[in-house]
């Protein structure tokens, strides 16, 4: 059976649940909701769910490290499940996509985001799928912080289902279809 490894970043507690920079918990939620994925249990590094998706087994995770330190999480999860590199997807947060603009890649660079920047140094490989998912860049020069840490407008949460939607959607896609299909099917310009 193939695995997956889907891994949301963000950061842990109640303080961060609503903020822009945890969406990538926010679709890991997402996910395991729509395919009755087992309930998010803590575990090492991480909080961890399962389910099979059309004969897939996926793994999802909501690392418990911090941003900054997701690489940990990363890796033990890739050992502990047995799931091959090019089968981990990782979720995070772009300030320089629009809001709910999605953009799938195979690989790359950290792009200046601490999380990204973690999983490369820990795994030594910038060879992994991700999934940026638009959060704007609409703050003052010197709020940046403040933004990311930030929660949801009022506008912005009327379409933020939607928008969360759309990225299950391409996750699915790139359990079922691949890569390279994903990316075809689901990157958007906004």
């Amino acid at each position: 059976m193939n695995r997956y490894l889907i891994a949301g970043l963000g950061n842990i507690g109640d303080e961060y649940r609503n903020t822009r920079h945890n969406i990538g918990f926010k679709i890991a939620e997402a996910c395991a909701k729509k395919w009755n994925a087992t309930p998010f249990q803590a575990s090492r590094y991480a909080s961890a769910a399962q389910c099979s998706l059309k004969g897939r087994k996926i793994i999802l995770i909501k690392p418990a490290t911090y941003m900054n330190e997701s690489g940990k999480a990363i890796r033990y999860w890739l050992t502990e499940s047995n799931t091959e590199l090019n089968n981990l997807l990782v979720v995070l947060d772009d300030l320089a996509l629009p809001f709910g603009a999605i953009r799938i890649r195979a690989g790359g660079s950290d792009g200046g985001h601490n999380g990204l920047k973690s999983i490369s140094e820990t795994i030594q490989s910038g060879e992994y799928a991700r999934l940026r998912f638009g959060i704007a860049n609409n703050f003052p020069k010197g709020k940046q912080v403040d933004y990311v840490l930030g929660e949801w407008t009022k506008e912005e949460e009327t379409k933020l289902d939607e928008y969360i939607g759309n990225a299950v959607s391409a996750i699915e896609a790139f359990c079922l279809i691949g890569i390279d299909r994903a990316m075809t099917l689901h990157n958007t310009r906004k």
